[in-house]
């Protein structure tokens, strides 16, 4: 009895998260994400905006400025374009801005962004570093649609320019809240009412590329190695396994 309550007392631990998990995620349906790790151009792109931008208040204590060299950035590079914070390319990604003045600013210290990819999801990223739109009830003047009574100020609003929430009804006749374009960035256009914000939509798909590597630099030679391993069983140790199977059993009639 007391070995069924801890096994019952487990599941309980699993299941409980997991359901607040599902429950916080609920919000606006998520557009897909446009990732390819395999694209270095983009990457690069992606780590320069993040080590211009959100390394001003995030940090990234699990990556290393050296290994920037995986996606094809030469030392010189990192250290004359990307290192703001420290001047030692093998030190880890720190914020500039410290964490007590963080604290006194924000609230809360932001969070280290190192596996932020896959504790959120690409999607999620990719949308709420395009939903920030501007609210007058908030202490830095911006909300964001997927996450709502966000802390965070848009820290690209230059970029993008400003948006506003609006509700419009759905097919199913429920509300639904859509963003809406007012005052293009320099990376926006807006023209007869019409938004082009192509460039600004690439440049955050190349952020949201660059952090999903980030938290798993290794992924591509993993699927590298994963690929060669499988050649290797299926052109060597199959063909052994069945001459193996072959010798053991030729004199079974």
């Amino acid at each position: 009895m007391k070995m069924q309550f801890r096994h019952l007392i487990a599941a309980l631990a699993f299941i409980l998260p997991t359901t607040a998990v599902m429950a916080a995620g609920e919000g606006p349906e998520l557009e897909k994400a446009p990732i390819n790790v395999r694209d270095v151009e983009s990457l690069q792109r992606g780590a320069q905006i993040f080590t211009n931008y959100c390394l001003s208040c995030h940090s990234a204590q699990a990556m290393r400025f050296n290994r920037l060299q995986d996606i094809n950035l030469s030392e010189e590079q990192i250290k004359s374009n990307l290192m703001f914070t420290t001047d030692k390319i093998g030190d880890t990604m720190h914020a500039a801005m410290p964490v007590k003045d963080a604290k006194e600013w924000f609230g809360a210290a932001p969070p280290d962004l190192s596996v932020i990819a896959r504790s959120r999801g690409a999607d999620y990223l990719y949308a709420y570093l395009r939903g920030f739109y501007r609210d007058d009830t908030r202490p830095t003047g911006w909300n964001n649609l997927v996450f709502d009574k966000v802390g965070m100020p848009h820290a690209l609003w230059q970029w993008q320019g400003d948006q506003v929430l609006q509700t419009v009804k759905g097919k199913d006749g429920k509300d639904e809240h859509k963003l809406a374009l007012v005052k293009a960035g320099s990376m926006t256009k807006l023209e007869n009412g019409k938004a082009d914000t192509r460039e600004f939509d690439q440049r955050m798909a190349d952020l949201t590329n660059y952090l999903v590597w980030m938290s798993e630099p290794v992924q591509t030679k993993r699927e590298q190695i994963g690929y060669v391993v499988l050649m290797f069983l299926a052109l060597v140790m199959l063909p052994l396994a069945y001459l193996l199977k072959k010798e053991y059993w030729k004199d079974v009639h």
